[in-house]
Order: structure tokens, then sequence, then C-alpha cells
């Protein structure tokens, strides 16, 4: 717990799952930290156990359950919480913000803003209008004018076992860079930064589709060479929608792009992984859904990517895919069958 006599900075982590815990943690080494917990049953255990999404929480972290507290308290504020319900803690947590504050979030997703009345057809078809990154959402809905993202190969758990890794901290100001990698940069922690605000998050956010995809291969035991050509294709995806979207090619050949894209695409410990394997084990979207602790991005993601697409005029072959499989209109096996005979370009040419 915090000492009232404590003179280091305070900060503020909103979202206590996974990743915002670890994030709590790292920031625990250099300041004393507020970790703000929705749910009042589930802060009264952790104030108890001192654990968090099975993570021991450092001793100078204190548990809170009020945004105004986060927002009065603390300049620098980190927002980790799905992309669902993104918007409405922002406007909870917007009456509490002024001008000066800083904000950096950790959301690999993005946010639907369909205004009341509007009916998306093919007619009126979804457009980047229609869709906004976590940084938007702030910019809409607070007076905050500094604004960040973080994004990287950030596995929650290699971080807890103190495991090394990097993040990139991207804003349009240098000084929120500066305070991300001030606050955030250990031995074992590597802070780049980018002020391509927009391709670094469609970088965190692409790559979970990817990543899907890459899980059911691995599901269908078709090897490292499939499951290579998939994460291959997929980053030529992610580019070619991500420069629809406003993303600056750079981002996705980085650290946020393919060094995210690979952690997240071989690795068990990643939520939209594990969905695109048990998917291939034969499982439905529903079930998975229901029984994951954690939301996985990647199933709200790729609804929003194939409508962007079709309206954009773009091919996004993985992402079109994955959609059928997950509206059961083609089955996993019959996805393999589709991509070796899918006419992909051999080369490289949006570099």
């Amino acid at each position: 717990m915090i000492s009232k006599s404590s003179s280091r900075r305070l900060v503020g982590v909103i979202g206590a799952g996974s990743f915002g815990t670890a994030i709590a943690n790292i920031l625990a080494e250099k300041s004393d930290v507020l970790l703000y917990v929705r749910d009042k049953e589930k802060a009264k255990a952790i104030m108890t156990d001192r654990v968090s999404s099975s993570q021991q929480l450092e001793e100078n972290i204190t548990i809170v359950t009020s945004l105004e507290e986060i927002g009065n308290s603390c300049e620098i504020i980190f927002p980790i919480v799905p992309s669902a319900n993104f918007r409405s803690m922002i406007r909870d947590l917007a009456p509490y913000l002024k001008p000066y504050h800083v904000l950096i979030h950790g959301t690999k997703g993005l946010d639907l803003n369909i205004p009341e009345g509007t009916v998306i057809t093919k007619e009126n078809p979804l457009s980047r209008k229609h869709v906004r990154t976590m940084s938007e959402v702030i910019l809409e809905e607070t007076s905050v004018l500094r604004v960040g993202c973080l994004a990287g190969p950030n596995l929650a758990k290699e971080i807890e076992q103190r495991q090394p890794a990097a993040t990139v901290v991207a804003s349009h100001f240098e000084e929120v860079i500066d305070e991300g990698q001030k606050l955030l940069k250990n031995d074992r922690f590597m802070i780049y930064g980018s002020n391509d605000l927009i391709g670094i998050e469609l970088c965190g956010v692409l790559k979970n589709i990817i990543a899907i995809g890459s899980g059911a291969v691995s599901g269908m035991g078709l090897g490292e060479n499939a499951r290579s050509l998939l994460i291959s294709r997929g980053l030529v995806e992610m580019i070619h929608i991500g420069n629809a979207l406003g993303g600056n090619t750079k981002a996705f050949i980085g650290l946020a792009g393919v060094g995210d894209l690979i952690a997240t695409c071989t690795s068990s410990l990643s939520r939209n992984y594990t969905v695109g394997y048990r998917l291939a084990k034969g499982e439905t979207i529903d079930q998975i859904k229901g029984s994951m602790e954690e939301v996985a991005e990647g199933i709200n993601t790729i609804q929003i990517i194939k409508e962007l697409a079709d309206s954009l005029n773009i091919r996004v072959p993985i992402t079109e895919t994955l959609h059928k499989i997950i509206h059961g209109k083609m089955t996993v096996a019959e996805s393999h069958t589709y991509f070796m005979k899918f006419p992909f370009r051999a080369e490289i040419d949006f570099i």
C-alpha cells in the first residue's frame, strides 16, 4: 500500500486484466500506482489477496474503485480495458480530466461509432468515419490533448515472469513518449518511441486477426511452413488495410507490427491464437467466447475489418475467410483447401 509520506510520483492504471496488472507492476518499480478495478467485489478480493489476474501485486499499488480518484490524483493515466467498454469508461472518466492530463492506452481494438438512427447497408456501408482507434475515442470524449498508446510483443504472462520484452510508446507529442519511457523502462523492458500514433495502434489491432488464423493452422497440425506462410501473407494484409485506414508502412515492419505479430501468432499465451486453435479443434465461436476469462479482441476486429475492406474494395483474404469460419459459412478444413488454391501475388508491392 502507498504510504502517505511517499514522495514518489503517482500514476494511474485503469483495468486490472492481465496486461493492465502487468503494466501496473512495472510502473510500481519507479512510481506509486493507483489501479482502478470496476467491480467492487473483485476489488475487495484483490485488496485482501494482493493478487490480480493471477499476478502478485507490488506493495505500492493501491486498488481503487473510483474514476474520480484516478483523475484527481494522477496526471498520467494508462487506460487498459477491452475496446467494447473503452468509450463508456472514458465518458465516465472525462469529468475528472483536464487538458494537462496524459493518457497512454494499451487497448488493441477498435470502437464502432455509428450515429443513432444510422443503418449500415450496402448503399451506406461501414466506413472509416464509423470506426475509431482508442486514441481517437479519448480525443473525442475528453479535453485531453496529449494522448499515446502502447503496442508491441507484450505477452502479459512473460512480463509477469520478468522475461525480457519491449514495447512502443506512440504519440504525436514527444513529451508523451518521453514520459512513457521514463516510467516504464527498466533492465528487462525496453521502450521505443514513434510519432505514428494511428499506424502503431493499427498494428496492435490488425495482428489479432492473423493470430487467430495462426492458431487455426496450429490446431490443424499443418506445421511451421504453413504457419510461416500464414504470418507472412498476414503481414501483407495488415499493411494493405492499415495503409487504407491511415497507417504508415514503417509501423508494420517494426516492433509493434511484425514484432507483435510473431509473438501473438506463435504463442499459446496469446488469447487470439488460442481462439484459432480451439476453432480448429471443433469448438464454436460462442463456446470459446463463453469460456474465456478475458476478451480476445480479434473476434470483434474481424467483423469490423471485413466490412471496412468491402466498402474500401480491398481484398483481405485471411480476414474474409476467418469471418466465414466464425459465422459458420466455412469450416477450418475447407479454409485450408481454399488457401492452397488462392492466387496470392508473389511480390511485395507496397514498399
